[in-house]
């Protein structure tokens, strides 16, 4: 029997003849080379800091997430319009009183969860099978809600990891990581003004994780420490320099004092160039109370490795989270987040910023005048410390910003096309926040505007909200109040106009960061919001959007299965005895409103496809090299509860398939959903049965890298699992299938790094 071909001999010299000693150098010297030499070559992906860990590890914000995909699921109005202000939206209802609004298999994380005050509460958190009953005080008597609610029980959500309405001024909000290991569910009991988002992360098995993924049985208190640090938040946590923390990590600092900054001028205040490697720790900038208005329209500039394009160009007011410095109620916390903070003293305001910025060669740090008027008394305090991990692990700190100007009707704003950025390419990397200016006119209304979100080619958005305040922590437009917490936020802006002292206080922003719950990307990033209910808004909007990322591409397509293509069916050996013959379907993706004052937006496209209701198998194409296979489904979402098995073998010529499971992929729903919103807290449920005409729809299965590393081709048998469920009870099952369009398969891989700037 032959050896693997991956295996050789190779005749090492015989230390027991002369010369013995040289052999046995040379031997060492193999062995070494063997352990060493990929460790240069191939450092692997980073390890994912999870669950807690998350918040614990928080200077790993800047690393790679490879083999981990977040995902957002909301009650958002599945026509793309606004109805119930995307409240109500269910996926299922097994009861009355137990209403579907997220279904999820495989094991994974929610790490987020927000709700509209306490409306569906008691909420039902099924995971693995076990059901969890959540709620909060003012349940008992939604007609008369508790002013101080907490969430129930309170030892399991504890601030500052939950926050109730009573503080977000309109939301309730669950930031405790909650693991499964095999399915997930949310249901609500009450379905009036039933809104919520929910964040989720996936990961390809094999991928190292900072710690494994255990089932959460509700029992353990969130833990101290990192309770302790969230509560840190307003003030500088990176090490500091005389510390000794600090001096064993090599921290050393750098700034300026009492330095002046003409209208127009571009002031470097200091390019930075340690001896190898570093990171940014801290970045703080302060200025005479009086002012503070003017300082926060100046600019921030930063430019790593020298790149051609800096990565950092945003108003600093914007940059910080607010959209001005003007201080209404002589807070002392205009923003009080995680990351950035800006605090007012008797004298003084400070702007600080704790995001980690590496960079390998220099930082260049500038500030740019706010083209009106002269500053002066301008402080500025840097930190930065070695760190020697391998370039591809992390990826550059960015903050873009845009100007949007008078939007486009019918059309979402863009905050962030990574495909243009810096230079355009391909890019990996995360998203982990945005800061921004929704009106200059004190306007809440254009706050109905949906959050949509589009990574790796993805036509789907991937994150899909029900409105721009939910996004940003708040509900009901905050009451018109301002709040700040550690990762949310509407620092800015009186109630309405009438109310607004002067300019500057109509000026209405918010902020949003995500750390336990960021969204990695592999190739491209689109992040876009919409303006208004159906994108009518005309507010002028400003935008800054937070991401790490490094120009090359951590997740290669290729291959691609067309179904119902003759030509690629065959080069891919697709074989299904129970596919239906091709179909011609003509519909849309869940993007924003078809039409607008009778122009069309979003015209029908056509494909075809096929459905199945026993097996289909097909061979891809991989790289060698991959860590991890995301396999992408293009389908038509009007067959409800798609389910099926996903086995994978190593296709060899001349041998039989051995098959090893690679998991369930099941997407909850369908492009029907059920509509309950009843007039009063504790109206009946209602069963309204509405269809979008959105049928398109992408969706991602994670293969384990056991199962594909090291091949250039797999096979995947795909086996119908049907679920035979009602929309509610009572509601007629309606044809049950496995819808396919098309197969892509995209690679984790390693991200090469690139040696002249981009």
């Amino acid at each position: 029997m032959k050896s693997p071909p991956s295996i050789r001999a190779v005749k090492l010299p015989d230390a027991r003849r002369p010369g013995r000693r040289h052999s046995r150098i040379a031997v060492l010297t193999i062995v070494l080379l063997a352990i060493v030499v990929p460790t240069f070559a191939d450092p692997g992906p980073p390890v994912i800091p999870v669950g807690f860990d998350a918040y614990r590890q928080w200077a790993r914000w800047p690393y790679q997430r490879i083999g981990m995909r977040t995902y957002m699921r909301s009650t958002y109005d599945r026509r793309g319009g606004n109805e119930g202000a995307d409240a109500s939206h269910f996926l299922y209802q097994l009861a009355d009183d137990f209403n579907v609004t997220l279904d999820v298999e495989g094991p994974g994380i929610l790490t987020f969860a927000r709700f509209n005050h306490w409306h569906g509460s008691p909420w039902h958190f099924v995971v693995d099978g076990t059901d969890h009953v959540i709620q909060e005080t003012s349940t008992a008597d939604p007609t008369h809600p508790k002013p101080d609610s907490i969430f129930l029980p309170p030892r399991l959500f504890p601030e500052p990891l939950a926050w109730t309405w009573a503080t977000t001024r309109g939301a309730d909000l669950l930031a405790v990581p909650i693991p499964f290991q095999k399915s997930f569910r949310i249901a609500y009991s009450r379905t009036h003004y039933g809104t919520g988002y929910y964040i989720y992360q996936q990961f390809v098995a094999g991928i190292p994780l900072s710690q494994p993924i255990r089932t959460w049985v509700g029992t353990s208190s969130p833990p101290r420490d990192v309770l302790d640090l969230i509560n840190r938040s307003g003030s500088d946590l990176a090490p500091k320099s005389g510390a000794a923390e600090g001096k064993k990590l090599g921290v050393m600092e750098t700034g300026g004092d009492d330095l002046t900054l003409t209208k127009n001028e571009t002031r470097l205040l200091q390019t930075i160039r340690p001896r190898g490697p570093a990171m940014l720790r801290s970045l703080e900038f302060s200025c005479p109370r009086d002012e503070a208005v003017s300082f926060g329209k100046a600019r921030l500039r930063v430019t790593w490795d020298h790149r051609r394009y800096p990565s950092i160009e945003a108003p600093l007011a914007l940059f910080f989270g607010a959209g001005t410095l003007y201080n209404r109620d002589n807070r002392e916390y205009l923003v009080k987040a995680f990351p950035v903070y800006i605090r007012f003293r008797a004298d003084r305001v400070t702007l600080g910023c704790n995001f980690p910025m590496p960079f390998f060669q220099s930082a260049k740090i500038e500030l740019l005048g706010n083209g009106s008027g002269a500053l002066s008394g301008i402080r500025w305090r840097a930190r930065w410390q070695p760190f020697h991990d391998p370039r591809a692990q992390i990826g550059y700190f960015h903050a873009t910003y845009r100007d949007h100007g008078v939007p486009v009707p019918g059309h979402d704003l863009t905050l962030l096309d990574t495909r243009k950025a810096e230079g355009g390419g391909d890019w990996s990397g995360s998203l982990v926040g945005t800061s921004f200016i929704f009106s200059d006119r004190a306007n809440l209304s254009t706050l109905e505007g949906d959050p949509r979100f589009f990574f790796d080619d993805s036509q789907t958005p991937q994150v899909q909200g029900t409105g721009t305040e939910e996004w940003a922590g708040g509900g009901d437009y905050w009451g018109g109040q301002n709040m700040t917490l550690p990762f949310f936020g509407h620092p800015v802006g009186a109630r309405d106009a009438k109310s607004a002292k002067n300019d500057e206080d109509k000026i209405e922003s918010a902020y949003r960061f995500l750390l336990a719950d960021l969204m990695p990307f592999g190739k491209n990033a689109i992040i876009r919001l919409e303006h208004g209910g159906v994108d009518q808004s005309t507010e002028h909007y400003q935008t800054v959007t937070y991401w790490y990322g490094i120009p090359s591409a951590s997740l290669v397509k290729t291959d691609t299965l067309q179904i119902g293509e003759a030509a690629s069916e065959s080069a891919h050996h697709y074989l299904s005895p129970s596919a239906s013959p091709p179909y011609e379907i003509r519909s849309r993706y869940e993007w924003g409103p078809d039409t607008l004052d009778g122009k069309t937006i979003y015209p029908a496209q056509t494909d075809r496809g096929r459905t199945m209701t026993g097996d289909s198998e097909f061979t891809l194409r991989l790289t060698p090299k991959n860590l991890g296979v995301m396999l992408r489904r293009k389908l038509d979402y009007s067959y409800a509860n798609q389910r099926a098995e996903i086995w994978v073998s190593d296709p060899k010529p001349g041998y039989p398939p051995v098959w090893k499971f690679a998991g369930v992929w099941y997407l909850a729903g369908s492009n029907t959903c059920v509509y309950s919103n009843p007039r009063g807290e504790l109206g009946a449920a209602q069963h309204v049965v509405e269809s979008s005409n959105r049928r398109f729809r992408d969706d991602d299965f994670l293969i384990p890298r056991s199962l594909t590393e090291g091949r250039s081709t797999i096979r995947v048998r795909v086996r119908f699992t049907p679920v035979r469920r009602p929309l509610f009870p009572g509601y007629q099952v309606g044809e049950l299938a496995w819808s396919e369009i098309r197969y892509d398969a995209y690679c984790f891989v390693m991200p090469g790094v690139h040696p002249t700037p981009r």
